[in-house]
């Protein structure tokens, strides 16, 4: 078990959802926090309501220079949570490219861009603890996801490319690949959604997860073999069942 008293988290992407919930996670185990988003109402008011201290820093991760600016106002932490994402549900037959390119730039490029800002000090330091999201969908190419499926797949590659470098130093590195949260985001569905997860209980499995020396954490376990096993089919049958 991590002692968590007096640490200081980044935790990106914390106004509602997944983020609101974790944030009240980390808070009643005694971690100072660090609230960052768009909405600073949003993030006022979570911070009003969590049981520990919270600073909220907003920032825009679709931007470079609000990354920067908002790395310098938060300062040293000891590590960095990213949840931050934003999701439309559609395919190639009703493709809206600036969707598209905001799940790219916000999902994937976002995450690269926070850990330009951070990765540098933990490595000079040699000390740390980076967080990374990505998400069941993102083991595979799925239909009806081409945008955010990618966008995910980015993410979860970037965490296992900085685990490959970091491992055997101090600067600890861990993913997170949810299913479906039930969020204003998987609102959007019109589909089933096996396994949801109410924000509370994926919460749970991610702090968890962060609680272990494990690298990567893949929930609900048994909806997550599926995606998992996909890997290991090969073409002709993978899109004969899935697509």
């Amino acid at each position: 078990m991590i002692e968590w008293a007096g640490k200081r988290y980044w935790l990106v992407g914390a106004s509602e959802g997944l983020g609101a919930a974790l944030a009240h996670k980390m808070s009643a185990a005694g971690v100072h926090l660090v609230l960052s988003a768009r909405s600073e109402d949003k993030l006022r008011e979570l911070a009003a309501s969590l049981p520990g201290k919270a600073d909220v820093v907003t920032v825009d991760v679709s931007d470079a220079e609000l990354v920067k600016a908002a790395a310098a106002a938060v300062g040293d932490i000891d590590g960095v949570v990213q949840i931050a994402g934003v999701y439309w549900p559609f395919g190639a037959n009703n493709w809206d490219a600036d969707q598209a390119t905001a799940m790219a730039d916000i999902n994937f490029t976002g995450a690269m861009r926070l850990m330009g800002a951070v990765v540098p000090k933990f490595v000079e330091r040699d000390a740390g603890h980076i967080v990374l999201t990505g998400s069941l969908s993102g083991f595979r190419g799925l239909p009806g996801a081409a945008a955010y499926t990618s966008s995910k797949a980015g993410v979860m590659t970037l965490a296992e490319s900085l685990y490959a470098d970091l491992r055997k130093t101090n600067v600890r590195v861990q993913l997170v690949n949810p299913g479906f949260v039930k969020t204003r985001l998987t609102d959007k569905n019109d589909f089933k959604m096996p396994f949801i997860m109410e924000p509370e209980d994926a919460a749970r499995e991610f702090f968890e997860h962060m609680n272990t020396d494990a690298f990567k954490r893949s929930f609900p376990t048994l909806f997550s073999w599926v995606f998992r096993g996909s890997q290991f089919l090969p073409d002709w049958l993978y899109y004969r069942l899935f697509a």
